[in-house]
């Protein structure tokens, strides 16, 4: 017997997860739910219950077990996180673009150490800077800085005019909402957003990953390829990448700009940015819901039985802020030696496959901006910052800047 809650008679109702939206704090539900029950039931925006994972290396587990599927969570019938935004087949992208013999590509397209990659990310951010300190001295980082500068990156990456960003930035607001119901704005931007990458397919002016995509099509190797599929690999590409790089860089910067001994730190001792990123990897709370799985079996997870067909959500914040596992989580330590072992790229089979170019991203844009501007500052006290909820990344809708 259950109460129209969706709780047990007698028990109080489940907490309602995710807990906050603000990217300043760690959510206090965080540590007590990781030292009594790490393995926690919830509720999800969609109104399912789910298991909620706080613990690393319970959260480890569950990345790395087979058992626990990504690509499944998009299943019908399934309880979910959130209503989805985008067709159920796209979930498991990385699965397809390897079924479809496409990894190769993508994953050159996606290294760092690609001709000009990292010159151009170095020029970029100077030009942004440029243009940030002749409109100043106050700016909103994140539309003057940190989304051209991924969107940018992305339109590079793909072969595809700096002038299409615009347009394909337009849908990341709708497309990484988190709602208990569809959304009717999404299945209309993902559209035209197809339509759009697929006639780039045909611009002989494309390069990169989208031009090397298009050469396929004249492969009979490459016939079961459709204009459709090549162009799903672009806009989920541009999407994920540039919501995920634009969105670590903004919260990376959140933190340091309200940690002003980290900041100084970084600012006086470049050749510390590549330790800095990575434990701003560790602390940040960019990640605004959890990482998603679905029980394909029956598992024993800690001291809970997990039963197929149950949802399980890992906690990226609780397990890399786990004392466990990084003695003194809070404390920002580009000398620990674990940093990396952090859960923000993900684990197991669906490891991030753009670490290398989103650290470098971050990397320079942090390298360029404390060079540049060295006494960046908020410009309004961080109480003030308004965070989006809503949202699969935690993000303030601007982010007021001084120096």
């Amino acid at each position: 017997m259950t109460t129209d809650s969706g709780c047990r008679a007698g028990q109080p109702p489940l907490p309602d997860f995710p807990f906050s939206w603000d990217g300043t704090r760690v959510p206090a539900e965080v540590e007590d739910l990781r030292a009594a029950t790490p393995v926690r039931r919830v509720r999800t925006i969609a109104g399912d219950e789910a298991w909620l994972v706080s613990s690393y290396n319970l959260c480890a587990q569950v990345l790395k077990d087979d058992r626990f599927s990504l690509k499944d969570t998009s299943a019908p019938g399934v309880p979910r996180q959130y209503a989805l935004t985008i067709p159920p087949e796209v979930v498991n992208n990385m699965g397809n673009i390897t079924g479809a013999g496409l990894r190769r590509a993508v994953m050159k397209a996606l290294n760092p150490k690609s001709p000009g990659v990292m010159e151009w990310l170095r020029v970029e951010a100077h030009r942004l800077v440029d243009r940030m300190a002749a409109d100043g001295p106050t700016a909103d980082l994140r539309a003057a800085f940190c989304d051209p500068y991924s969107a940018g990156m992305h339109c590079r990456i793909l072969g595809i005019p700096q002038t299409e960003a615009p347009a394909f930035l337009r849908s990341l607001d709708i497309a990484f909402m988190n709602s208990p119901c569809p959304i009717t704005g999404a299945k209309i931007n993902w559209d035209r957003d197809i339509a759009r990458m697929a006639a780039l397919l045909g611009d002989p002016a494309t390069d990169g990953l989208m031009g090397e995509l298009a050469a396929l099509r004249d492969d009979p190797d490459y016939a079961h390829l459709t204009d459709e599929m090549l162009a799903t690999v672009g806009v989920t590409m541009f999407g994920a990448g540039v919501i995920s790089t634009s969105g670590f860089l903004a919260m990376a910067l959140v933190y340091l700009l309200t940690h002003p001994i980290a900041r100084d730190l970084l600012r006086d001792r470049p050749d510390l940015t590549g330790g800095g990123v990575e434990e701003l990897l560790r602390v940040n709370l960019s990640i605004g819901d959890a990482l998603p799985r679905l029980a394909l079996e029956d598992v024993r997870l800690g001291d809970v039985d997990i039963r197929e067909g149950e949802l399980v959500l890992v906690l990226v914040e609780g397990a890399n802020l786990d004392p466990a596992k990084f003695p003194d989580p809070h404390r920002f330590d580009i000398h620990r030696d674990n940093a990396d072992d952090h859960l923000s790229f993900g684990g197991g089979a669906h490891y991030c496959p753009a670490t290398a170019l989103g650290r470098a991203h971050a990397r320079i844009a942090l390298e360029v901006l404390l060079d540049r501007l060295p006494d960046l500052a908020l410009a309004v006290p961080s109480g003030q910052l308004v965070w989006r909820t809503g949202f699969m990344k935690r993000l303030p809708e601007r982010l007021p800047v001084t120096w």
